[in-house]
């Protein structure tokens, strides 16, 4: 029997993990959909080779590029946010969130609502809107697996496990680009070394919140809301091999660690085929010849990101979206060479502590998370052309 699968932000380098996988077993899969931004060829040529029933584009002016490369094919060429919406509500068994942004937290919703299985590597929809995505999934019968490899790492690590015995939960970070720099000296870090990491391969706006540890932030909150711990069991640790994934500790003092390459097909492919474990194409490990893992503290001075994670799980409510919205924009003034490196972080503390607190504070649902983002979007914009004149 064939399951029903979508992919969205297939053009991505999750979303070409995930579909490297697929394509090793086509016939066990039905493709549905289909979604990216700009790389319509790739787009285009994914959804010829897996016989999609649909293939969107987000970017509107580029549907007729995507219509011309799609001609002859069978595959429908849509594009523009209700395009992408249409295709999430579209009946899929298994559906893949890996779109870049608060983007991909409304596609995310639509598929909970159809009752599918959502393996989620949108680490925004849980920081924006963790109770409305988990109330959805519950509400509509609908899974939500983790595919960020350091959450795959802990719901593996919790398997037969019982909750109340976790003690804490410890993810790992490689530490990014400039995890070894003299602090004096990232003020000066160009873009093309925030964008390149030393382990992962990942696209660009990732590798740079690597670097800045924003994405580990991130993903701190996304544990919290995940798995329904306390901010306070929540640790972070320094791993610059990328070997561990996660801990979990339990009240007798043990840790389960979960250990593999930095390969995210790994993760990708647990979510994909879970609850089994099927063969997969990552490299298998030899210990010896690896012969020792590192660790140590983050400095919080280096990474004020981590701080400010901590302080928006402490204050709850539409925190998380005015978090990421400010860390979104202000990722874009670094790419646009409107703010050095470490002012990213300071973007995000000035939004923060300006933001309404009615804003914040207000019911989570879809439109007041989308008010919080799109308010928090201005104020940094704001802050970042302050800074740059």
């Amino acid at each position: 029997m064939t399951r029903r699968v979508s992919i969205f932000g297939a053009t991505g380098s999750i979303g070409q993990n995930t579909i490297d996988l697929i394509a090793r077993d086509p016939e066990a899969y039905d493709v549905v959909a289909l979604t990216g931004a700009v790389n319509v060829e790739q787009l285009a040529m994914d959804a010829r080779r897996l016989n999609a029933d649909v293939a969107v584009t987000a970017d509107p002016l580029r549907l007729a590029a995507l219509r011309a490369a799609l001609a002859g094919s069978g595959v429908e060429a849509a594009a523009g946010p209700d395009a992408m919406i249409e295709a999430a509500q579209r009946p899929a068994d298994w559906v893949m969130s890996a779109i870049v942004g608060a983007a991909g937290l409304q596609p995310g919703i639509c598929a909970l609502e159809q009752g599918a299985t959502l393996a989620l590597a949108n680490k925004e929809s849980l920081v924006c809107a963790g109770a409305l995505m988990m109330s959805t999934a519950k509400q509509h019968n609908a899974r939500l697996l983790p595919v960020d490899s350091e959450h795959s790492a802990v719901f593996q690590a919790l398997v037969g496990e019982d909750m109340h015995a976790v003690e804490r939960i410890i993810i790992t970070a490689s530490g990014g680009a400039f995890r070894d720099w003299p602090l004096e000296d990232l003020a000066q870090a160009t873009l093309a070394q925030a964008s390149s990491h030393p382990n992962w391969d990942m696209g660009q706006r990732i590798t740079i919140d690597s670097a800045s540890m924003f994405n580990k932030a991130l993903e701190l909150i996304e544990t919290r809301e995940y798995f329904d711990v306390s901010p306070k069991q929540i640790e972070v640790l320094v791993h610059p091999e990328s070997m561990i994934h996660a801990l979990v500790g339990f009240n007798d003092g043990a840790l389960m660690a979960h250990v593999g390459p930095p390969d995210m097909r790994h993760a990708i492919g647990y979510a994909l085929h879970w609850p089994e474990r099927r063969n997969l194409p990552v490299e298998r490990l030899d210990l010896a010849a690896i012969g020792a893992l590192t660790f140590r503290a983050p400095d919080e001075a280096r990474w004020p990101a981590l701080r400010l994670a901590r302080e928006v799980m402490e204050r709850g409510g539409l925190a998380g979206a005015v978090f990421n919205a400010a860390k979104e924009t202000a990722l874009d003034g670094f790419i646009a060479g409107n703010l050095r490196f470490p002012q990213m972080a300071e973007v995000v503390d000035e939004v923060l502590n300006r933001s309404d607190p009615s804003h914040i504070d207000a019911q989570m649902t879809l439109d007041n998370v989308q008010v919080a983002d799109h308010m928090a979007r201005q104020a940094a914009q704001n802050i970042i052309e302050q800074k740059a004149g």
